[in-house]
């Protein structure tokens, strides 16, 4: 693990143990606003080599997960949550379309849940964005894109609900 990484990871752990809620975070994204200013950072954190899900760091009592993420070309994630978790998207590169979404039915094991469009905008490089528990978003990238996220768990280990937007 580089220093940056080592620096990175300590900073999200003392902020999410002095606040463990939505305080915490929004402290880590504010962070990674500044963070990614520095082109050096961008480069040793999310390399233009890294796939499009590279595990960097997971802690070992908190769970928290630190990803970079690079998509080569377009692709497009249906509306989502974490499901008990949260995440913090950190564009890199690129442009994210991101939506928001408004419950309108719960989704069950069997049924998707239904959702409608809250708001759209768009992540830029240096933009860091919270999403809590059960906010429900879907990002469209119609270029190359990279970003760091943050998750409060190993999202790949967690099984998830599916939506519907309408």
């Amino acid at each position: 693990m580089n220093k940056l990484l080592f620096d990175l990871s300590q900073k999200c752990r003392t902020w999410l143990v002095e606040n463990p809620g939505p305080d915490g975070r929004k402290k880590i994204a504010a962070h990674l606003e500044q963070l990614l200013t520095d082109q050096d950072a961008i480069d040793s954190l999310v390399p233009i080599t890294a796939g499009e899900r590279d595990l960097l760091y997971q802690d070992p009592d908190l769970g928290f997960c630190i990803l970079a993420h690079n998509y080569p070309g377009p692709k497009t994630a249906p509306p989502h949550d974490h499901g008990p978790s949260w995440a913090i998207y950190a564009q890199v590169r690129g442009e994210t379309e991101m939506c928001e979404y408004d419950l309108l039915q719960q989704a069950t094991d069997d049924t998707p849940g239904k959702v409608t469009v809250n708001k759209t905008y768009q992540m830029r490089p240096g933009d860091a964005y919270v999403y809590d528990e059960g906010v429900v978003h879907a990002p469209t990238r119609t270029e190359p894109t990279s970003l760091l996220r943050i998750e409060g768990t190993d999202m790949s280990k967690v099984k998830r609900l599916r939506y519907e937007q309408i």
